[in-house]
């Protein structure tokens, strides 16, 4: 099992933080330019209500520099605290497993996000969190 963890301060109060990085424009700029995660017509946004812990919210793509498949995941919530926190785990190709916490706090300059990534690739694992860097 590999864990990373990342962190960032923004200057940005921490609700407008929380709409861009569960909005799907959000998360393409997150992934650009290398990535790009698909997601089905008319989704804007991770849901803040209504999710099913455990069951699939969509069936996603990533694609190689925007074009190319190379993964499939099927985004799964598994907790979710509307403005603070949501804990992924997704069932992906490339991973035997894959989870994914993502923490939004008020902090001095305005906010915190932390994401702490763990996972298991299938395959080539020495390279995996080198490119997840």
């Amino acid at each position: 099992m590999i864990t990373l963890r990342f962190e960032s301060e923004l200057a940005a109060a921490p609700d407008t933080v929380w709409r861009r990085v569960t909005s799907v424009d959000g998360i393409d700029d997150e992934m650009t330019p290398l990535l790009r995660m698909t997601f089905p017509r008319g989704m804007r946004e991770l849901p803040s209500e209504g999710v099913v812990a455990g069951q699939r919210l969509c069936r996603s793509w990533l694609l190689l520099l925007r074009v190319l498949p190379i993964d499939r995941s099927d985004l799964t919530l598994v907790e979710l605290e509307p403005g603070r926190r949501f804990l992924e785990r997704s069932p992906m190709l490339s991973m035997a497993f894959w989870q994914h916490e993502r923490i939004v706090a008020p902090s001095a300059r305005g906010t915190t996000v932390v994401d702490n990534l763990t996972f298991r690739p299938r395959l080539l694992p020495r390279a995996a969190a080198p490119a997840l860097r």
